[in-house]
């Protein structure tokens, strides 16, 4: 995997950022109306439980847990990408193997999930999961299929555009990064609630990943960096 510290997101932002996280309420999306806390969070200092606790999903990990494409005794339907980069936090240490999990809709924009009744069709060759550890210098990579946009009944005809969930796993039980990688040029972007939510455009973005050429497969897949940054004025939450 080619490594270029300066290239992909930078999470110095040029000015200063009066909200670099979401709301806890958004009205625009309304299921925070009900599930979003309205006082103020009330930070309690961690414990041994919390530091030493066991972290689960880091072992065993073969090729097919981090290529969805190579799952099932098919080659599922879509448009195979790469989606690739490094975590590090934002001072720029890397974070070295560090569990990383990933969820998606099909290329039809279905979950396989049994809440999921949008009319689209599923693949039997396609779960839509996957992990894998950063190396040493915090860099992952997959192999998967792009996702498809769906309805979703938030609002009179919304649609979510084509997004990849990520969840990165510490160090403890209790380091957990849960975020949505969007794809450049999207046109629902602009009136998706949830992308929205964060009013800083520079905040935005760095939710949004990059094609990159060097991680495609040559005749095969298109490839798309997508850096995360941990800390304070890191990648934002999901």
């Amino acid at each position: 995997m080619p490594v270029d510290s300066d290239y992909g997101f930078n999470p110095t932002l040029n000015g200063p950022v009066e909200q670099h996280q979401p709301p806890q309420v958004f009205d625009a999306y309304q299921s925070t109306r009900l599930r979003g806390p309205r006082n103020n969070l009330i930070i309690t200092r961690g414990g041994l439980a919390e530091r030493t606790a066991p972290v689960y999903g880091h072992h065993n990990l073969g090729r097919e847990d981090s290529d969805l494409t190579v799952q099932h005794d098919g080659a599922p339907l879509g448009q195979r990408i790469v989606i690739a980069g490094q975590v590090r936090t934002t001072d720029g240490q890397p974070l070295p193997h560090a569990l990383i999990e990933l969820w998606q809709a099909n290329a039809s924009g279905r979950y396989t999930h049994k809440k999921d009744q949008h009319p689209a069709p599923l693949d039997p060759n396609f779960s839509g999961a996957g992990r894998t550890l950063t190396d040493a210098q915090g860099y992952y990579r997959f192999i998967t299929i792009a996702p498809g946009a769906y309805p979703w009944g938030n609002h009179f005809n919304g649609w979510r555009p084509a997004h990849v969930h990520f969840s990165v796993l510490g160090a403890a039980f209790s380091q957990r990064l849960i975020t949505q990688m969007y794809f450049p040029g999207d046109p629902l972007l602009a009136i998706d609630p949830i992308f929205m939510a964060n009013p800083d455009r520079r905040v935005r973005e760095l939710m949004v990943a990059r094609y990159d050429r060097r991680f495609d497969i040559p005749g095969q897949a298109l490839g798309y960096r997508f850096d995360m940054f941990l800390g304070p004025h890191g990648t934002p939450l999901e």
